[in-house]
């Protein structure tokens, strides 16, 4: 998650006194608004509790009224600050700092604590609405979710919720997953569009999950209406005579052959974003990145119209860092940037063993670049867990975002061509139907990971 305090505002208190808010935004989207004696209660806490030596520096008290340049200077250090806790594997984890943002959350929507229904899309489309609490967090309305559906506790890891935006030709923007920080109903209500749908979906990579999940017959519903909702939006591609196997699978009822058989395809499990901008192999490239496999997968148009394909596989990521920026709105002005004439820019920057002794940046500019971090950050938690022989049930549910680090001299997995031209014998299944019974922010470098690469 990329945490910013790009602005703040003078706002009226109770008495009619005004004050300084500072506006917290996660993934150039705002959050909470907070006072700073908001933010210097939740420091002493967390010092209270982990001590002096763990938490961060924090700025200090004013005796007197800040100037406007005394306020910026504390905007920045107070982003400093919440950028660090949060990267911090104890603090930004802690239950502490989460139930600060979720109350801070709520207090700056003004929503009042009461019960609601809230809807949860599935991959097929179907609905599930859930009775909760405004106030209850991402956890608990994903076990709500799976109460409704009597998935059993054990598999409730192996799924999430995923804040997403449906486009008026019926494409899937994968816009973040929730975290342990927000409250559901409250950043859904907020966004104040019916674009935005909160959706379930698996949540791990290694298809050999798979398995754990459709031994139970509502994870086999589950998997099976994804399965389908991938190939129907082309996310998974097909030939011909895989789509005949696929719709005789189908007819016949057959789900775990069906994902049996996807499972073979090309891009199965993988998460398709939008398509964006990159500078691999060159400057200005349009590109549709794909995230699955322990990998980006890259379809690239180059400037001569020609298409190339390649992948970028995280086992060769050295570490990778997310950038935001305000940038002015095209209207024809050179005017600086104002909170109505400006828009974030959001890049994902990775550095990359492109052979033995050559280490290079590759770069994406896209709107999703914090949600590619997330993915790439959760194939690296799976891979770390495998390769320790942990349970990934527990890791699951308890994934954190950041970036990884491994050592230069350190021997990492072989990678295909990076750009190939694409397979032209494949092509996007035709709709199939279905039914079932319902940031630069600082990155932390874990030095763990180097394990991978042994």
């Amino acid at each position: 998650m990329h945490f910013s305090i790009p602005e703040t505002e003078v706002r009226s208190g109770e008495n009619g006194s005004t004050y300084v808010a500072y506006n917290i935004h996660v993934n150039g989207v705002l959050h909470c608004r907070v006072r700073y004696s908001q933010l210097l209660g939740l420091h002493e806490q967390i010092k209270k509790e982990y001590g002096s030596n763990v938490v961060p520096a924090f700025p200090p008290k004013k005796i007197f009224t800040l100037t406007p340049a005394e306020v910026e200077q504390r905007r920045e250090q107070l982003e400093k600050y919440m950028q660090a806790v949060r990267q911090d594997p104890l603090l930004g984890a802690s239950e502490m700092f989460n139930s600060f943002l979720r109350k801070a959350q709520q207090e700056t929507q003004q929503i009042p604590t009461e019960e609601v229904a809230l809807d949860i899309c599935l991959s097929n489309g179907q609905k599930v609405t859930v009775n909760i609490l405004t106030s209850d967090q991402t956890e608990d309305v994903l076990d709500a979710v799976a109460t409704k559906l009597d998935l059993p506790d054990d598999l409730v890891g192996y799924f999430s919720l995923f804040l997403v935006r449906e486009g008026v030709d019926g494409g899937l923007t994968f816009v973040r997953k929730l975290q342990e920080f927000e409250l559901p109903y409250v950043s859904i209500t907020s966004l104040r569009s019916s674009e935005f749908h909160i959706l379930l979906r698996k949540s791990y990579w290694d298809m050999a999950y798979d398995g754990d999940v459709m031994d139970n017959r509502v994870g086999l519903n589950l998997l099976y209406a994804q399965t389908v909702s991938d190939i129907e939006r082309g996310w998974i591609l097909v030939n011909k005579d895989q789509h005949r196997q696929l719709k005789s699978l189908q007819e016949k009822g057959s789900k775990k052959e069906f994902i049996h058989l996807g499972q073979t395809l090309k891009y199965y499990g993988y998460i398709k974003f939008d398509p964006c901008i990159t500078d691999f192999p060159e400057k200005g490239c349009q590109v549709i990145v794909s995230a699955g496999n322990n990998e980006l997968n890259f379809h690239v148009k180059l400037p001569n119209e020609q298409m190339k394909e390649g992948s970028f596989k995280v086992t060769r990521m050295r570490c990778w860092r997310v950038t935001s920026s305000q940038v002015p709105i095209a209207n024809g002005t050179t005017n600086p940037c104002s909170s109505s004439k400006c828009e974030v820019k959001l890049e994902l920057a990775f550095e990359y063993l492109m052979s033995k002794d050559r280490l290079q940046w590759v770069t994406i500019t896209s709107q999703q670049a914090i949600m590619m971090s997330i993915c790439l950050q959760s194939m690296v938690d799976e891979l770390m867990v495998k390769k320790s022989g942990g349970s990934i049930k527990k890791m699951l549910r308890k994934r954190h975002n950041g970036s990884i680090h491994r050592s230069d001299s350190q021997q990492a997995v072989k990678s295909p061509p990076l750009l190939d031209s694409p397979d032209p014998n494949r092509e996007q299944i035709v709709k199939l139907s279905v039914s079932i019974f319902l940031t630069f922010f600082k990155g932390l470098c874990v030095s763990a990971a180097a394990s991978l690469y042994c």
